[in-house]
């Protein structure tokens, strides 16, 4: 399984999917089309977005690759634009990055 994550991941939840095996590509600052591409967006299972601030990342992602699952790691509420085309949101104050990860590779 390949996976991104763009976002500061206070959280280590990259680590934790690398645990789980997963390989995982990081991005960081500015996750723009470009950037993503240049991640593995067109090839990635998962994509991970930790900040909220940055959630226009997500309608790329799945402009690029409709397969891939898309997820929000943050502690704040995702706006409204883009819940249609998210797959799961998870507070990392209510699951830890282990279990999340555990979750999203089973």
């Amino acid at each position: 399984m390949e996976a991104i994550v763009a976002g500061p991941d206070e959280d280590d939840l990259a680590t934790a999917l690398e645990a789980e095996g997963v390989s995982v590509t990081r991005v960081g600052g500015i996750p723009t089309r470009p950037t993503l591409e240049e991640a593995g967006a067109l090839e990635a299972d998962l994509f991970v977005l930790t900040d909220v601030d940055e959630a226009t990342a997500i309608p790329i992602v799945c402009d690029l690759n409709d397969g891939i699952r898309t997820v929000v790691y943050a502690r704040r509420t995702v706006p409204e634009f883009v819940k249609g085309q998210l797959d799961l949101a998870v507070d990392p104050r209510l699951v830890d990055a282990d279990a999340v990860a555990d979750a999203l590779v089973s």
